[in-house]
């Protein structure tokens, strides 16, 4: 009985942390639709330019969502590194996965575990690996 109201009470904290991190990104310019969860390890960079994440979005341990690339410059000096993420509503990404600037994950798609997103993603697809590719429609 004891560890039921241990772990409900672990479970209600978590929810609250969980709470206060979407509010701090939200303070901080992120636009979050409604429902989801950002895991409390996940890393969204805000520093430079927009990140749109939308309704009942799953963004689980270890995600890292880049807005910026600092090495841009250095490729071409024109690019201040400068870019946006678009995650349209009711995408999972999956455990440790990296999602690079200038990207677009289409509607009800899924990223696997530890999947390089560099490019875009279309709507209702499974895209997995390094970089990521298309494995099969939804």
């Amino acid at each position: 009985m004891l560890s039921n109201v241990v772990r409900k009470f672990i479970h209600h904290l978590g929810n609250m942390l969980r709470f206060m991190k979407k509010s701090f990104y939200r303070r901080a310019g992120v636009k979050i639709g409604n429902g989801g969860m950002i895991s409390l390890s996940a890393k969204l960079d805000v520093r430079r330019e927009k990140v749109i994440i939308g309704d009942n979005c799953t963004i689980t341990s270890g995600c890292v969502i880049l807005s910026h690339d600092a090495t841009a410059k250095r490729l071409d000096p024109l690019d201040d590194g400068a870019g946006e993420i678009i995650i349209e509503d009711n995408v999972f990404i999956g455990v440790n996965s990296v999602i690079l600037r200038n990207v677009r994950i289409g509607k009800n798609s899924i990223i696997g575990a530890g999947s390089l997103v560099s490019k875009n993603v279309p709507s209702n697809v499974i895209v997995v690996g390094n970089p990521a590719r298309v494995l099969r429609n939804i």
